[in-house]
């Protein structure tokens, strides 16, 4: 049975103004501390993090009590639904730390075999993105609008945008594949986290390629890239649920120029 897309919007939208509320009292604070995830890297954690996970599972058990849950944070809880609700709290921790604004707080809901609704919030510039039962739209400074991705590049690879976070983007075979897309088209911009999922669902960028990406990382964004006319899949062009190596193109031209190019190289 098809859930209630009023009531389910009616909560990430809590949520998001939840994660917001425990946010934005951190962000460029100059008593901000980290903890480090990686003990041979650099992945760090903040207690805005955890604040803001602790804040949208409230509402959900407030609101949603009967649905499951998996966040980066706090791991899995189970449901009796079918529905879970899949958060990262700070997508894009690394930005957070350095000031930028290009970090986001992530909601996603799936059944299981597909993202029913995707969120994407950006606290410190009012934006927010969603899309999923019949609506894309994103509302922020300059308003409320409908939200859609390109219907076409103009001149294909030669004339798109291409976004990812990392120049490295994964192993040298994944670095590799990405710059033979990067090589071909207008513009290449690096370190937007989940920003440039959002700015490809608004219509302004074609391309973002990603790899080494948790559930966490890309329901959210897929479920509002999809609802804004847009296609996210794997490198195989496979489903993308899960993560992994992921291409986000707004339009099914540019996304077959893309993964021609990247399904080339070997898992």
């Amino acid at each position: 049975m098809q859930p209630d897309g009023t009531e389910i919007l009616a909560t990430a939208h809590e949520m998001a103004e939840a994660a917001r509320a425990a946010i934005l009292p951190h962000f460029r604070s100059q008593t901000l501390s980290e903890d480090n995830k990686l003990a041979g890297g650099y992945d760090p954690v903040t207690e805005a993090d955890r604040a803001a996970e602790r804040a949208m599972r409230a509402v959900l058990a407030d609101r949603r009590p009967q649905d499951a849950v998996l966040g980066e944070e706090y791991g899995a809880q189970a449901g009796e639904s079918g529905l879970t609700w899949v958060l990262d709290p700070i997508d894009g921790t690394r930005g957070f730390v350095s000031g930028t604004p290009t970090w986001g707080v992530l909601i996603g809901l799936t059944d299981g075999d597909r993202v029913l609704m995707g969120m994407v919030d950006q606290p410190y510039t009012g934006e927010r993105f969603w899309g999923g039962f019949g609506e894309a739209r994103m509302t922020g400074p300059q308003g409320d609008r409908p939200l859609a991705a390109r219907e076409e590049t103009p001149g294909g690879l030669a004339g798109a945008i291409l976004f990812t976070t990392f120049p490295e983007v994964g192993s040298p075979t994944e670095a590799e594949a990405f710059r033979s897309v990067a090589e071909q088209v207008k513009l290449t911009r690096y370190g937007m986290d989940c920003y440039a999922y959002a700015l490809l669902a608004a219509g302004q960028v074609d391309l973002v390629i990603e790899a080494g990406l948790n559930s966490y990382d890309i329901q959210g964004p897929l479920g509002v890239i999809e609802a804004a006319g847009g296609i996210v899949t794997d490198w195989r062009g496979g489903p993308a649920l899960q993560g992994g190596r992921v291409l986000a193109a707004a339009n099914p031209a540019i996304h077959r120029a893309a993964l021609d190019i990247l399904a080339a190289f070997p898992e």
